[in-house]
C-alpha cells in the first residue's frame, strides 16, 4: 500500500489512512464488492463511497477491484438493484437513481488521484449506460424520480438529498465524457435543469410521502454537492445550524433525536468547507476521531442521550466519509477538491438561472 504523505497532522492520528484503509480492505469480499460489514449486504452507494476511500489510501487494485464488480454485475438498462449480498441479489424491490448514478463520482475520483486514462476508457460504457439510466427519469420540472420498481415503473417522487447527489455524479459523468473527448450535451442540460429545480422548485420534491426535512443530508447536501455556492451556501447552513449540530460532538442524522452520525458529520465538514467555513469545518472533523475503534473502523453513530455507540456497527462507507473528509482537509490527492468545489469544462455552460422549465431549457440549449 502507498500512502500519501501527510500534511495537517494535526486534523487525525496518526495512522489514521492506513489503518482505516485497512478496515475497509478486511471487510472487501473476494468478488470486489464492499459490504457495510462482513454479513451484510452491499449497496452500490455505500460500496462507491468506500472504494473512493481505498483510493486516497493508495490501495489501487483494491478500489479497482470494486469498480470491476459494480462493471460485471451491471444490468442491461445501466442499472443496479438496491442491495447484494454474498454474489446474489439481496433487494430486487427497486433501483434508485441516486445509487447508480455515483459510480459516475467514483470513476472520476479514481482517475483525479491516479491520472490514467485507461480506466476511463475501461469503465466508460458503465458510466454511460448508468447515467442515461437516471436522466431517463427525469421530469420537465428537472428534478429525477427517485427509484424505479421491480417491474421497471418510475416511482413517481424526488428526494432532495437523491438529486442532490445526482447532480454531482452528472457533473463527474461530464468531465469524463469530456475527458475522452465524447460531447453528451443532455448531460449538460439534465445537470442544469436539476439544479434548477433543486434552488428553485422545492415544490417537486417529497410529493408523496412526508417531508424528509428532518434530515440533517436535505439541508445540507445541497451545498456539499454544488448546487447552492457561495453566499448561499453560507445562509442555507446558517439556517438549520443549531437544529442539526450538537457543541462537541458532531451532526444529528435527524433533528428529533439525539443521535450523532459519523459520515453525516463527514459530509457537513466537506459542505462546510465548500461554502469557505474551514474553521467550523475542521473543529467539527477532529472531533470524529473519538469513535475509531482499535480495528481502524469508525462506529456508525452514538446517542448522547444515553452515552451509547448506537447501532454497534463499524460501516465501510463511514470510513470512507473520513477519508474523503481527511482528503478535502488536507488536500491528500489530487481528487482532495471533487466535493469542496465544482469543476466542469470550460466550455460547459453553467446552470441556468432563468430557465423556469426542462423544455426552456432544450430550447436554450437548441438555439446555443
Amino acid at each position: 500500500m502507498v500512502i500519501p504523505p501527510v500534511k495537517n497532522t494535526n486534523l487525525f492520528p496518526d495512522g489514521f489512512v492506513r489503518d482505516s484503509a485497512a478496515y475497509i480492505l478486511s471487510q472487501q469480499l473476494p468478488d470486489g464488492s464492499i459490504p457495510w460489514f462482513k454479513g451484510h449486504y452491499a449497496d452500490p452507494w455505500d460500496h462507491v463511497e468506500a472504494a473512493m476511500g481505498l483510493a486516497i489510501a493508495g490501495e489501487f487494485a483494491a478500489a479497482e477491484k470494486a469498480y470491476r464488480w459494480l462493471a460485471d454485475i451491471q444490468l442491461a438498462d445501466g442499472s443496479w438493484w438496491a442491495a447484494y449480498r454474498d454474489g446474489c441479489v439481496d433487494n430486487r424491490e427497486r433501483r434508485e437513481t441516486n445509487f447508480v448514478a455515483y459510480v459516475a463520482t467514483g470513476v472520476w475520483h479514481y482517475f483525479l488521484i491516479r491520472g490514467d486514462k485507461s480506466f476511463l476508457r475501461c469503465y466508460w460504457q458503465m458510466v454511460e449506460r448508468a447515467i442515461d439510466f437516471v436522466l431517463a427519469l427525469q421530469t420537465e420540472h428537472g428534478e429525477i424520480h427517485w427509484a424505479v420498481d421491480a417491474e421497471g415503473a418510475a416511482k413517481k417522487d424526488a428526494l432532495v438529498t437523491g438529486c442532490s447527489s445526482v447532480y454531482k455524479s452528472l457533473e463527474c459523468a461530464i468531465n469524463i465524457a469530456n475527458e475522452l473527448g465524447v460531447a453528451r450535451p443532455n448531460w449538460e442540460r439534465g445537470r442544469q435543469a436539476l439544479g434548477h429545480a433543486l434552488r428553485y422548485k422545492p415544490e417537486r420534491f417529497d410529493r408523496t410521502w412526508e417531508s424528509k426535512a428532518r434530515f440533517s443530508m436535505d439541508w445540507f447536501y445541497p451545498v456539499l454537492t454544488g448546487a447552492f455556492s457561495g453566499e448561499a451556501a453560507r445562509a442555507r447552513l446558517q439556517q438549520r445550524w443549531d437544529e442539526f449540530v450538537v457543541t462537541g460532538l458532531g451532526c444529528r442524522c435527524v433533528n428529533d433525536e439525539p443521535w450523532v452520525t459519523v459520515a453525516e458529520s463527514c459530509e457537513l465538514t466537506m459542505a462546510l468547507l465548500a461554502a469557505g467555513q474551514r474553521s467550523r469545518a475542521e473543529i467539527i472533523y477532529r472531533g470524529l476521531h473519538r469513535w475509531q475503534d482499535s480495528d481502524g473502523g469508525y462506529w456508525t453513530g452514538y446517542v448522547y442521550r444515553d452515552e451509547a455507540v448506537w447501532p454497534e456497527e463499524k460501516t465501510t462507507w463511514t470510513v470512507g466519509a473520513m477519508l474523503l473528509a481527511a482528503d478535502a482537509l488536507a488536500d491528500l490527492t489530487p481528487a482532495s477538491g471533487l466535493f469542496t468545489s465544482v469543476r466542469l469544462p470550460s466550455d460547459t455552460a453553467q446552470d441556468t438561472q432563468g430557465v423556469h422549465s426542462f423544455d426552456e431549457l432544450e430550447l436554450s440549449g437548441s438555439q446555443g
